[in-house]
């Protein structure tokens, strides 16, 4: 019998993030890297470690090797304790057969008696597949100090992009009085941000409702939460002020790498009071030859620079060659960049190797020519010198670019 927790999290890592393209075709979206040295699920997890949450299941399901390695015992997290842990969640086959996860509420009432072993007040429910810094605890006794059965995160969004979200309306007293998710027509701009808090008995009465019901989605928003409260639950929204990304697209991953990376960081990674905890390899120092030229980017350990490295992130142990150039581009580990190649707004995945000559990223016209085109007077938000309507240019991992290839700008690169 475990120890009784008054609040256990439970984190949804299993989705495939088919808009990430290239960059999920062999992982899950949560181990996607980002700023270097990062994975996106290391910051779902990190808020938990801070908020004194020792208790995590994560969720799994699409690729999930790479996630369950990298999560591990949890020990990088401080998630490895005698009375807590990580768990890792996959589907399981049961007497009565096995099947994958249906929907996000599937996916917790599948482990719930992962959760009845520690008797929990309240569960805390968790997308990890989010850039933000967030302390639960305070979330959790807002949910409390409201009397509340369910407790939404919300944050303020154009209501242009309203439509992608789960989006609610509530009364003065941020009691939930509507909720619709990915309206059509958005009647509000509170937005979801996949953070709840639920009192468990209450969540497994209306789980368990919903699991044998036709027609259902066994998903959060458009079954449960509105079953909630056409049961007349207390349902409260909790607004989050602070800085929240969704990088479930290759543009809003490429937008939050180079947001490090501006003069003034939205998201500040230097915060040692809340630090984002990571597993990381131990690789040597960095290495730039004095003949390198490195402005206004991120270069992690390991790296050995011979070239030119302009407002880009790279992450542990790339290689950049002599009189080659990267620009505004990602870079993950292990990747190569041969001589007097040309790599440009673009992300490269792990272990790529971009050949002598080779330019990725290249305007179809300036490819011709030779010329580095496609640099115009900056708008607000973007880089300095960098027309935004080049589109970004992906690289599967393990690819190889041969030596003088021609990757035009937007196009995806499959191993």
């Amino acid at each position: 019998m475990y120890r009784k927790k008054k609040t256990v999290a439970l984190l949804l890592a299993g989705g495939q993030g088919s808009r990430l393209g290239a960059l999920t075709a062999r992982r899950a979206k949560p181990a996607v890297t980002y700023g270097g040295k990062y994975r996106i699920i290391d910051f779902t997890l990190s808020n938990c470690t801070h908020s004194g949450i020792d208790t995590v299941g994560v969720l799994t399901q699409y690729r999930p090797l790479e996630l369950n390695t990298y999560i591990g015992t949890g020990q990088a997290w401080d998630l490895d304790t005698i009375t807590g842990g990580a768990y890792v969640l996959p589907p399981f086959a049961r007497v009565t057969g096995g099947d994958w996860y249906a929907g996000t509420a599937d996916a917790i009432n599948q482990n719930a008696s992962f959760v009845d072993q520690f008797d929990p007040d309240t569960v805390l429910i968790l997308s990890g597949d989010h850039i933000y810094k967030m302390n639960y605890k305070w979330m959790i006794a807002y949910h409390e100090e409201k009397k509340a059965d369910a407790t939404i995160a919300v944050i303020s969004v154009p209501i242009a992009d309203a439509s992608r979200f789960g989006i609610m309306n509530t009364d003065t007293e941020m009691r939930i009085t509507e909720f619709k998710e990915k309206p059509k027509h958005p009647k509000s701009t509170l937005a979801s941000m996949g953070v709840y808090v639920f009192n468990w008995k209450t969540l497994r009465h209306y789980m368990e409702k919903d699991r044998t019901l036709a027609g259902s989605t066994h998903d959060f928003g458009k079954d449960i939460i509105p079953a909630m409260l056409a049961g007349g639950e207390r349902m409260f929204a909790y607004e989050y002020g602070g800085y929240w990304r969704d990088v479930g697209t290759i543009e809003s991953l490429w937008e939050a790498n180079m947001e490090l990376i501006s003069q003034a960081p939205p998201l500040n990674l230097y915060d040692d009071p809340w630090r984002i905890f990571a597993r990381n390899e131990n690789d040597p120092p960095q290495y730039i030859d004095a003949h390198a030229k490195v402005t206004n980017s991120i270069i992690c350990e390991g790296c050995t620079i011979f070239g030119t490295v302009e407002h880009s992130v790279l992450s542990a142990g790339v290689i950049v060659e002599e009189d080659a150039l990267v620009r505004d581009s990602i870079i993950m580990s292990g990747t190569y960049i041969g001589r007097n190649s040309r790599v440009l707004k673009s992300i490269l995945d792990e272990e790529v190797l971009v050949g002598e000559g080779a330019l990725v990223g290249a305007d179809p016209v300036d490819a011709l020519t030779g010329a580095l085109g496609g640099f115009t007077a900056a708008g607000a938000g973007v880089p300095e010198g960098y027309d935004p309507n080049v589109p970004i240019t992906v690289v599967e991992k393990g690819a190889r670019i041969e030596k003088g290839a021609v990757i035009e700008a937007g196009k995806e690169v499959r191993a």
